[in-house]
């Protein structure tokens, strides 16, 4: 027992000098440790850490682990340190970073396909938010930029991976395509 929890205090050193996730992978490279056996470790380190008294929680991140602090914790926090920038969404850049959640890798022009119109300016402050990152190029004509979410989207959302999203079912489809082609036809204008 004594050698499991010396594992834990090296793995919660790693984290909390890290200050950002961890692959697990990289993890059990360091830990020398098989990956499915750290893995347990943490889930149960993860546990532990659920206890009311601490303030600190461990969250998996899309394969990756990162020590952060409870948000019941966060308005204490706050007195310290500055104050981080709080970035507010658009309607406009929600709907364009849904679009990259679900269809990611995803190139500018398809979400502009899907959208109906043109997404430069959404798209860039998703990545300066560091919600959306550049994964590439595409392989076809032109060789065009795709995108996907990053780690913060994860951590914002509060979901481990992608796959913990909300599945959208075809009636909220057909409400979206619906609410688009009304929102399209307000900004052409009519001439009789």
């Amino acid at each position: 027992m004594e050698n499991r929890q010396k594992q834990k205090g090296i793995l919660e050193a790693i984290l909390f000098t890290m200050g950002e996730a961890v692959s697990l992978v990289r993890l059990a490279e360091v830990m020398e440790m098989n990956p499915g056996d750290l893995k347990e470790l943490l889930q149960e380190m993860k546990e532990e850490y659920q206890d009311i008294s601490r303030g600190l929680s461990l969250i998996e991140l899309d394969g990756s682990w990162q020590i952060g602090t409870k948000i019941e914790t966060y308005d204490y926090v706050r007195k310290l340190v500055s104050q981080p920038k709080k970035h507010n969404l658009t309607d406009v850049m929600l709907e364009t970073l849904s679009i990259i959640a679900y269809k990611q890798p995803v190139t500018k022009q398809e979400i502009e396909a899907i959208r109906g119109v043109k997404c430069d300016f959404a798209v860039n402050k998703l990545v300066e938010y560091k919600l959306v990152k550049e994964l590439g190029r595409k392989d076809t004509i032109g060789r065009p930029i795709v995108f996907g979410t990053t780690e913060d989207f994860l951590r914002c959302f509060g979901v481990s991976s992608v796959e913990e999203l909300p599945n959208i079912d075809e009636v909220m489809k057909q409400n979206f395509m619906e609410e688009a082609l009304e929102e399209v036809s307000a900004t052409i204008p009519v001439t009789i």
